[in-house]
């Protein structure tokens, strides 16, 4: 299975209000395996960007002043995740901009959705953990992922964070060091390996009803019946497990 883990920034918070995707960064994984392949570019918005965005991006219009609009690497993008499952934290908000960034296309270019199925950390982290915290660093702490170099958010850097993530949640697999890799933006950390943290994680016991503990019990005086002496979970001293 080929999943591609995103992450953007933007200008702001609202596609309907004019704000633009400033930097996609995106991690393949290929069954549950990072390949080493990445999709990073920063993008010239083409608008001023709001001040409250750059205090958490920290990119500036000056930056990005000579870096390509996003006509220009469309195709290069879409190439990359066309037919992968998305993986992105609070997928509505980066597919509401992907998918305003492909309408201004000429011609438009149809949506996330009709190329690509996409899988919501946010909703995953929210049932996993009901009632807590579940932003990116929230649960890089909570899994044991090293995130001390995310001094500012970055597209590239969060996507590789959130694959860490992810397979922790979903397959209790250890840290990867994906952010070890230099990522060629401010902060990027040496990372090393370590064992997920499961502090804080509840196990759900689900008891059986009076019903189905009056089931089991009718089935094992079946097995009794057929076997013409008490059944190996009935014996006593005995270990069904053995």
């Amino acid at each position: 299975m080929r999943q591609i883990v995103l992450d953007t920034e933007t200008t702001g918070l609202e596609p309907a209000e004019g704000h633009r995707i400033i930097e996609i960064g995106c991690v393949e994984l290929l069954n549950r395996r990072p390949t080493g392949r990445t999709f990073h570019q920063y993008l010239n918005p083409e608008r001023e960007i709001d001040r409250a965005a750059e205090d958490v991006h920290g990119l500036s219009n000056a930056f990005l002043a000579d870096k390509p609009v996003f006509r220009d690497v469309a195709v290069d993008f879409l190439d990359f995740v066309d037919g992968a499952e998305l993986v992105i934290h609070n997928a509505a908000f980066d597919v509401g901009f992907l998918d305003a960034e492909l309408a201004r296309l000429e011609p438009a270019v149809a949506p996330v959705a009709e190329r690509c199925s996409v899988l919501d950390t946010l909703m995953l982290a929210r049932q996993a953990h009901p009632g807590q915290r579940n932003s990116l660093d929230a649960l890089c702490k909570r899994y044991g992922v090293d995130n001390s170099g995310r001094d500012l958010h970055g597209a590239l850097l969060d996507a590789q964070l959130l694959a860490e993530v992810f397979l922790a949640m979903t397959g209790g697999q250890a840290e990867l060091g994906l952010a070890a890799e230099s990522t060629g933006q401010p902060g990027a950390a040496r990372r090393r390996v370590r064992k997920i943290n499961r502090k804080g994680l509840t196990l759900v016991v689900q008891r059986a009803t009076p019903e189905e503990l009056a089931a089991h019990e009718a089935a094992l005086d079946r097995l009794d019946k057929a076997g013409g002496r008490p059944c190996l979970w009935r014996r006593p001293g005995s270990d069904p497990s053995n």
